[in-house]
């Protein structure tokens, strides 16, 4: 979603969208968490790096986020608005791509891929013009003739 416009969003308004926005990055933070967990118990390098690298991501614009809500909260007591407005658009960027990465984390795990409902049903229609026959195994293959050979060899 676009981003509102930091000087539309009314002061206090900012400070409870930013403390929402922190809220939610650390929930995305935990469930990545889970996913690296996932990824070490599978035993498998490439998913724990993959997810190990949008954790350290999540970590460093959580740390900014945090320190951006102090500024936006100071800003706010003080009624400035230029820094006010600065420090919440931080947050509301960053909100942003520690969504992408929770994303990101998730195809590194495959969850995307492979997420079903566990009540699924697929019910397989077979075609009524089908060649018989199992396809996985075919008929073996005529047996070869092998001609002798001639009678009078030319030289």
């Amino acid at each position: 979603p676009a981003l509102d416009k930091a000087n539309e969003v009314p002061d206090s308004e900012k400070v409870a969208r930013s403390t929402q926005a922190l809220g939610g990055m650390r929930e995305a933070l935990r469930q990545v968490l889970e996913k690296v967990e996932e990824a070490r118990g599978t035993k498998d390098v490439v998913k724990l790096n993959c997810a190990n690298e949008k954790l350290t991501q999540i970590k460093g614009l959580l740390r900014i986020s945090e320190q951006a809500d102090v500024a936006l909260q100071e800003a706010v007591s003080k009624q400035e608005a230029a820094p006010g407005e600065h420090e919440f658009t931080k947050v509301m960027i960053a909100q942003q791509k520690v969504g992408q990465l929770r994303s990101a984390a998730e195809e590194c795990i495959g969850q995307l891929a492979f997420r079903t409902d566990e009540n699924l049903f697929v019910e397989v229609e077979e075609p009524d013009n089908l060649p018989g026959g199992d396809p996985t195994r075919p008929a073996p293959p005529p047996d070869l003739v092998v001609r002798p050979p001639p009678a009078s060899p030319i030289d």
